[in-house]
């Protein structure tokens, strides 16, 4: 069901200060910051041959992200995510197996434009995993 690796997230504190870190002392190709208040975090993307990186900063008080940094104050590994043909199938099947998807079990847009949704980290040996359709 899944496919490729499509992302690693990361939830900094500081996003100028991570992309610094990516791109000046790492040398990677960093994208510009881009808000999503849908999901209530700013972003950038790392480009790496073969993934991408996805450093997350809060945006807003409200934003699930705070309450991570709240408990990892230097930030860390937030999610991982995996491409599928159609998210809605994927969901269907992951449903009827019993894992549990967060938020109200529909599809949102995410930052790369295509319906992401996010399973709980229980069902995934802590993990929590986001699927986005390609």
């Amino acid at each position: 069901m899944i496919g490729r690796l499509n992302h690693v997230a990361i939830a900094v504190p500081d996003l100028a200060a991570a992309t610094a870190i990516y791109r000046d002392t790492l040398g990677a190709r960093v994208s510009a910051p881009q808000e999503e208040p849908d999901h209530g975090v700013t972003v950038v993307f790392v480009e790496l041959p073969n993934t991408k990186i996805e450093l997350l900063q809060p945006l807003g008080d409200a934003s699930p992200i705070q309450a991570f940094l709240e408990r990892n104050p230097s930030g860390g590994v937030h999610h991982v995510c995996y491409e599928v043909e159609d998210i809605l199938a994927a969901r269907d099947k992951l449903k009827s197996q019993g894992a549990r998807v967060l938020g109200d079990g529909e599809p949102k847009i995410g930052a790369h434009g295509k319906p992401v949704l996010f399973l709980h980290p229980k069902n995934f040996c802590g993990t929590l995993v986001e699927l986005e359709q390609v």
